[in-house]
């Protein structure tokens, strides 16, 4: 039979079929689980969670914090779960500080500022204002620095020594200005800004999202109150921003704040007394409470 089959296949064919036959004898593969199983997805979550959150923390690290909170995974599976992710080791991660992460981390000595422009009617025709602001992250408070058609060196640096004033100015306790790259922000407003112990934050070019309570500021004035109004000269604009600053501190429920008011002047969740609406700009704001009895 073997000569047979030699005229047909060649020999290799033949140890090829014993190979299979010895081979499907022990095959138990019908008996095998699914294998071992995926880490679960909570665990996973939890894992990079504390990665993010602490960029220093090493694997083992990691693997010692999660049996605190009832999960006992190992080192290696830490490591998987985070490379999965795209989170690198210790090291890696403790060299790249993410921008959420610094903000969070100086959160009340951070303030930014910005520039956005206004068209005005005057005698000679439509005329472009600058209006320049600060605001602080930690409370979104506001302070408009100045309004000019014509923005220059020196009126930044006088508006520098305005808000770092010793008294009363609006960057006390500040350490970081968070700014664009305008050139209305000259070097020697930077430095003014240094030595009054308070470090320029610039940001690459056309990135808004890096200013984004700065940029967001300006969604709210315009969409607001400034895109809905015709100005005729500057003392209308003036009146109109100082408005809605007023509305804005005292009036404005603020999302980033859990829906609160900045700085509150009646009596917040009173249940007595009438309701009354206090209009602003002709009711182009608004603002109902409870006048007290």
């Amino acid at each position: 039979m073997l000569r047979e089959v030699a005229s047909i296949v060649t020999p290799e064919t033949i140890l090829a079929w014993h190979r299979k036959l010895f081979a499907q004898k022990w095959d138990y593969s019908e008996r095998r689980g699914p294998g071992r199983p995926r880490v679960a997805e909570e665990i996973a979550q939890l894992t990079v969670r504390i990665a993010q959150e602490n960029p220093s923390w090493r694997y083992t690290t990691i693997m010692g914090a999660l049996p605190n909170v009832g999960h006992v995974v190992a080192r290696e599976t830490v490591r998987n779960i985070l490379k999965e992710h795209g989170i690198g080791p210790a090291p890696e991660r403790s060299k790249r500080i993410p921008w959420s992460t610094f903000l969070k981390s100086h959160w009340d000595c951070i303030a930014a500022t910005d520039l956005f422009t206004v068209e005005v009617w005057s005698c000679v025709g439509l005329i472009r204002y600058y209006v320049l602001f600060f605001i602080r992250l930690w409370n979104r408070s506001v302070h408009i620095a100045g309004i000019t058609p014509q923005p220059h060196g020196g009126w930044i640096k006088q508006i520098a020594r305005n808000v770092t004033d010793p008294i009363d100015g609006f960057l006390l306790g500040a350490r970081y200005l968070i700014m664009d790259r305008d050139k209305i922000f000259t070097k020697e407003f930077r430095s003014f800004l240094r030595q009054e112990g308070i470090k320029a934050v610039r940001l690459p070019p056309r990135s808004p999202n890096l200013n984004a309570h700065a940029e967001r500021f300006v969604r709210t004035i315009k969409e607001t109150c400034l895109n809905r109004m015709i100005f005729f000269g500057e003392d209308s604009l003036f009146r109109a921003i100082t408005e809605f600053t007023a509305y804005y501190h005292h009036e404005r429920n603020h999302q980033g704040l859990e829906n609160r008011l900045i700085d509150p002047q009646e009596e917040i969740g009173a249940i007595d007394g009438p309701i009354v609406c206090r209009e602003r700009l002709g009711g182009l704001l608004n603002y109902y409470y409870r006048e007290a009895a």
